[in-house]
């Protein structure tokens, strides 16, 4: 049993990478299915879906390169279950001077650290990306 369902995700999309495999297959959740999306609205992946059916959904994610390097270089889980990360709206942090993003688990859902920042609200800081 995983503990840490997130860091979990983010260990395998790494590892996957560094290893050059095309498609990771995960345990699907709500919350998984949210960090994806980013992580593919932003580019760093090119494409996530569900499949198959409740209790046994998956979430596949199809990872991205560029010229044969993967468009992941690295990835940073903040919030861990046993030490939890609450920045406010002000503490939003720029990721390699902009050229990374952050991911919250805000009030108004789960976003990047910029749409954090436009709509002026803080919450957990899950992880960073570049």
């Amino acid at each position: 049993m995983v503990n840490d369902p997130i860091g979990d995700m983010l260990a395998q999309i790494k590892n996957a990478s560094l290893a050059r495999k095309g498609e990771i297959l995960l345990p699907f959740s709500a919350m998984k299915l949210s960090v994806a999306a980013i992580l593919e609205r932003e580019g760093y992946v090119s494409r996530v879906e569900k499949t198959g059916t409740d209790p046994k959904a998956q979430l596949r994610i199809a990872l991205r390169y560029d010229n044969g390097a993967p468009v992941v270089t690295d990835l940073k889980r903040k919030s861990k279950p046993g030490m939890r990360v609450y920045i406010g709206k002000t503490a939003i942090p720029a990721v390699l001077g902009g050229m990374g993003i952050s991911i919250l688990s805000t009030p108004l859902g789960v976003m990047t650290g910029s749409e954090a920042k436009k709509r002026g609200v803080g919450g957990e800081l899950l992880c960073e990306v570049w």
